[in-house]
């Protein structure tokens, strides 16, 4: 929080946030969804932003919008992420401009293979990926707001962000780890101006 960041948190796993007043990002299980516990979640935290589960069917674009309606109530944001290929000629205009758009950074775990120019003229959050790939993302979109879960997972393993790529950190320790990530992250992103490439 010092270097400008809010915490983030699954919202299966939430006691990892109780000591902090403010919550960042309510992230979900995509794999495993269910609406019901996510606005319990919601309700409960309050977050800055929140996602509504992934729009892998374009059948299922209307309940989707209604459940990202219902989180909104309770959340400052929504990000909705489109997957379904067919949606690739309807976006942006099929989704309300109230809530973000999110784009799963493509990664060998996922992420969306919808072209990055439908994204255009909207505000985007990026999901995941690599800190290098997601800021050269933002060169193409109008990226407002990331989440990267990659650089505690390489924390735990004694490496950081360089400004470059991930390796073994000097000195060491999880938590000298994530702040060296982090103001390298922070310093890739300084020149950064949301809207320059709508």
């Amino acid at each position: 929080m010092k270097l400008g960041w809010l915490p983030g948190a699954n919202y299966q796993n939430l006691r990892d946030i109780k000591q902090f007043e403010k919550l960042g990002f309510l992230d979900i299980n995509w794999k495993n969804y269910n609406f019901e516990k996510h606005l319990e979640a919601v309700k409960s935290t309050q977050p800055f932003v929140t996602v509504a589960r992934d729009i892998i069917n374009i059948d299922q674009l209307e309940i989707i919008l209604e459940e990202a309606y219902e989180l909104s109530k309770w959340a400052e944001k929504v990000i909705i992420v489109p997957k379904d290929l067919r949606l690739e000629p309807l976006l942006p205009d099929v989704i309300p401009e109230d809530y973000i758009l999110g784009y799963s950074v493509p990664t060998r775990y996922g992420g969306t293979k919808i072209k990055s120019k439908c994204f255009l003229g909207r505000k985007v959050h990026l999901l995941g990926g690599h800190p290098t790939q997601q800021r050269m993302i933002a060169d193409k979109i109008n990226v407002c707001s990331i989440d990267c879960n990659r650089l505690t997972i390489d924390a735990s393993y004694g490496d950081y962000y360089d400004g470059e790529t991930f390796r073994p950190h000097p000195l060491g320790g999880y938590e000298r780890c994530i702040i060296d990530s982090i103001t390298n992250i922070n310093h890739l992103w300084e020149n950064y101006t949301v809207g320059i490439n709508t």
